[in-house]
């Protein structure tokens, strides 16, 4: 009966969409809106001077949908939003249908933040795959810089060297520095909003420093090594950030296996969870107990990354 009522409830909610003519490209443009309004210009000038801190939910979702563009999967940034508003409405109605209000947030973010986890999760290859192939990329090029005094001779001298999508943003700021403009430090300051890392904008800043003072140039290897570094910390760590994850899941699993499993060992303590209020309280407070400490371990548990 639940079921039935689930995909009536789900068609009801296809029908208001056609009705109203939402598309998926709509319906990201009002998350957005909601979520990000529009900035006075007071607030532009905090955020500039570091006196208010951006939304982290509106910060995160742009670094999805540059991530997506970057990619090539642009298009996916707004199925990803429309899917996620309804699997959070369909969340709340599941709450209402097993009859228990209090599990309505519990269920409608677990499955709002599904369609974001498998985004974030192919953002996370894509940057790996960008730090490998950025890490022999600043080498090389870095190393006949070093030789030749010439940035843009060693970018070309390594291109063909190169792999997608670094290939890429180098052959961008050739052409740049041998087409449009003669301004080194422009094409540098160009190449360095490329890509979002750290140490890879610490070197492209040494190399503008390196235009009006060659000294500098020593200094390169060294920002090079901090990728070397970072690589091998995450490598050392990985085996132990792993299992603390294992033993959050099973820990997990086994909390939610106990609702089934105590309907085969004792349906009236079951009932008693299900039915009553302080066992429908008590359900909720451990789905947001899950919800929470699932966040809490992502965030806790994730590769290190170089802050300056």
């Amino acid at each position: 009966m639940i079921i039935f009522s689930l995909i009536s409830s789900l068609l009801i909610i296809l029908a208001i969409v056609l009705l109203l003519g939402l598309t998926p490209e709509k319906i990201t443009e009002d998350i957005l809106r909601i979520i990000s309004p529009k900035q006075s210009l007071r607030d532009c000038v905090k955020l500039a001077q570091g006196k208010k801190k951006p939304n982290k939910i509106s910060v995160e979702l742009k670094h999805i949908q540059d991530t997506l563009a970057a990619t090539d999967k642009g298009g996916q940034f707004a199925v990803i939003c429309a899917l996620s508003l309804c699997l959070l409405i369909s969340g709340g109605i599941f709450a209402v249908m097993i009859n228990n209000l209090f599990l309505i947030p519990v269920f409608s973010i677990t499955l709002a933040i599904i369609p974001f986890i498998y985004a974030k999760g192919t953002i996370a290859y894509y940057e790996k795959h960008i730090q490998e192939e950025m890490e022999t990329a600043l080498s090389i090029i870095t190393t006949s810089y070093v030789r030749s005094n010439d940035i843009v001779g060693a970018v070309e001298e390594n291109l063909s060297y190169l792999k997608p999508p670094i290939r890429e943003i180098f052959k961008s700021f050739l052409g740049e520095s041998t087409v449009i403009s003669s301004d080194i430090k422009k094409a540098l300051f160009h190449l360095k909003e490329k890509i979002d890392n750290q140490i890879y904008r610490e070197w492209c800043d040494t190399l503008i420093s390196c235009q009006d003072d060659r000294t500098l140039k020593t200094t390169l290897l060294s920002v090079v090594n901090k990728l070397t570094d970072v690589r091998v910390v995450n490598n050392e760590l990985k085996t132990m950030l792993y299992e603390p994850r294992k033993e959050y899941f099973m820990m997990a699993a086994l909390v939610v296996g106990n609702i089934p499993l105590l309907y085969m060992i004792n349906k009236d303590w079951y009932h008693l969870l299900m039915g009553t209020l302080p066992g429908k309280i008590v359900l909720a407070i451990t789905g947001a107990v899950v919800l929470i400490t699932a966040g809490l371990m992502m965030k806790y548990t994730k590769p290190v990354e170089y802050k300056r």
